[in-house]
């Protein structure tokens, strides 16, 4: 993993296995929000798979896609309400962190 870190409450990622997930959470991550598209590429970890094991773990999940169109209303607001419900520090991922990059900092300007 390749975790860029854009402040106190927010990181983002390429895409997890659950495999990491044990990791990000002895890391201190309290949520995992993933903005990648479920079947975006063949042989992408499906959310479920990862939810469940991030939430057997006691990280709380959010799927907040954000699609080849890029960030969008629905996605942005989306982004808002997992920054406003969940805890932090939190885990962003997509297929490079791109995408989570993107829709946290248009997130921000609607949280003020």
């Amino acid at each position: 993993m390749d975790i860029r870190q854009i402040n106190d409450e927010y990181a983002v990622t390429g895409q997890i296995r659950i495999e990491d997930l044990e990791e990000i959470k002895a890391m201190g991550f309290k949520s995992i929000v993933c903005n990648r598209p479920d079947e975006e590429e063949p042989g992408q970890p499906r959310f479920a798979d990862i939810a469940a094991k991030a939430e057997a773990l006691g990280l709380e999940v959010k799927h907040v896609p954000v699609g080849r169109m890029g960030v969008d209303a629905q996605a942005v607001n989306g982004m808002v309400d997992a920054l406003d419900e969940m805890p932090r520090p939190m885990l962003g991922y997509c297929r490079s962190g791109a995408r989570s990059t993107a829709i946290y900092e248009k997130s921000q300007h609607l949280r003020g």
